[in-house]
């Protein structure tokens, strides 16, 4: 997991200009105009092969007590408990105000490394003078830098790259599978959880997840040992306001990016919607092992026939996930959540699965036999041979002799034949394809 760097301050010192600087595209907005980035956006960002996740922030106005106001706060705070280290700009032309000493007063009492700097030093030589009142923040020594004229900022990434926490070996944790517990709001996540934890006393520890709004629940029954990861609570019981739901968004995706397998939850009564699609779709895309859980399922009237009808309409609507295994629980009655560590076992071993080049090419070749490949304008794919590139998900490379010869219909009906030989139940499958002259 990348760690995460927030970039914290009030209204109008170039948080946005630095952050897009570091990551090198023009993502955020950047307008002389306090409260521009009103929602958190967040990208990617390497230093000295050192990947991390930077954060940008709306200003922090302590003074304004209006709606818009007090969402950024709320999204900056959240920021803050995320993050492995923060990055405080302040404009040096303004001096010490009164945000920043409110907001250096927040940000101790985070107990986060932290890294001051005054941003728009926009002259070339030596720190300038004014840089001196910002210790009486007490925050360390000052950083002078420039985000528009890219000042300081190698200075700045190497103190980052100082500051991030270590690089943890993770041999110790290879025999635990990482589930993530993920879906929209008030699905059953947390309830899930609990009935879990609660039922089977072999609990190993609760440890709270170091940099992330989220509980990592370390666990251990006769089925093997699991870390869960849960994505609920960040919602307020009254009212959820649009930013926060974002946040929630972009909670979810940290631990996808964590997990080897996710619990799709689905609340059976509302059936699948365009967010549990979009929420599926992300683990799909990110290569993880997938269920699909429907949850309440107590709460359904049935007949002849119910589940079957069930399964087909949720297959229809999440059409590209049709190889998720789906389950139907109760998290409040606990009926059939026993039943869960099986298929996560099965389904991250299928996700590690891992086949010999010569079987590969005897399904490829079968496959081949069957159904001839397409051709066009009198030209006909060939393949010439495939092999398994890495697991997590399965990934194979298929050398052809013209790639554009290979359509799309044509790469599901032979991922198709790799599921129907080797099972591959419950993760998505990659074709990578190559001509012949790519081998190298």
């Amino acid at each position: 997991m990348r760690p995460i760097v927030a970039i914290i301050g009030k209204p109008n010192v170039g948080k946005s200009r630095l952050f897009n600087y570091i990551v090198g595209k023009r993502i955020s907005i950047v307008e002389n105009t306090p409260g521009v980035t009103r929602d958190r956006v967040y990208a990617n960002a390497t230093w000295k092969d050192r990947e991390f996740t930077l954060i940008d922030t709306g200003g922090i106005d302590t003074e304004s007590e209006d709606v818009i106001n007090s969402r950024i706060k709320e999204q900056a705070n959240i920021a803050i408990s995320m993050a492995d280290v923060i990055l405080f700009i302040t404009d040096i032309k303004q001096g010490v105000t009164a945000d920043d000493k409110e907001i250096a007063m927040l940000l101790k009492k985070s107990m986060k490394p932290i890294i001051l700097a005054c941003n728009k030093s926009d002259n070339f030589g030596g720190p300038p003078a004014e840089i001196y009142e910002f210790y009486n923040l007490g925050l360390g020594d000052p950083m002078s830098i420039s985000a528009a004229n890219a000042l300081g900022i190698g200075d700045l990434l190497d103190e980052i790259y100082n500051k991030l926490p270590e690089e943890k070996d993770v041999a110790e944790e290879d025999n635990r599978i990482k589930v993530a517990i993920i879906g929209k709001p008030n699905v059953g996540k947390s309830s899930l959880l609990n009935k879990i934890l609660s039922e089977e006393r072999s609990i190993v520890s609760d440890i709270a997840g170091t940099t992330r709004d989220a509980i990592d629940s370390e666990y251990e029954n006769e089925f093997g040992k699991y870390v869960f990861i849960d994505t609920a609570g960040i919602r307020r019981k009254s009212k959820v306001d649009e930013s926060i739901e974002k946040f929630s968004v972009m909670r979810t995706l940290f631990a996808i990016e964590r997990s080897d397998v996710c619990l799709v939850l689905i609340d059976a009564n509302e059936g699948v919607t365009d967010q549990d699609a979009k929420i599926l779709g992300e683990a799909h895309e990110n290569g993880k092992g997938i269920i699909i859980v429907v949850n309440k399922w107590d709460e359904v009237s049935k007949e002849t026939g119910t589940l079957e009808k069930y399964k087909k309409d949720v297959y229809n609507k999440l059409s590209y996930a049709t190889y998720a295994p789906i389950i139907f629980i109760s998290a409040k009655t606990g009926q059939r959540v026993d039943k869960l560590f099986e298929m996560i076992n099965k389904v991250n071993e299928q996700n590690s699965f891992r086949v010999s080049t010569a079987i590969i090419n005897e399904v490829i070749n079968e496959a081949i036999a069957v159904t001839q490949p397409p051709t066009d304008k009198g030209r006909r794919l060939k393949i010439l041979y495939g092999t398994q590139a890495s697991t997590k998900p399965p990934t194979f490379v298929i050398f052809v002799n013209n790639k554009e010869l290979f359509h799309f219909s044509y790469q599901r009906y032979l991922i198709n034949c790799f599921r129907n030989n080797f099972g591959l139940e419950g993760t998505p499958v990659r074709l990578i394809v190559r001509e012949k002259d790519e081998e190298k």
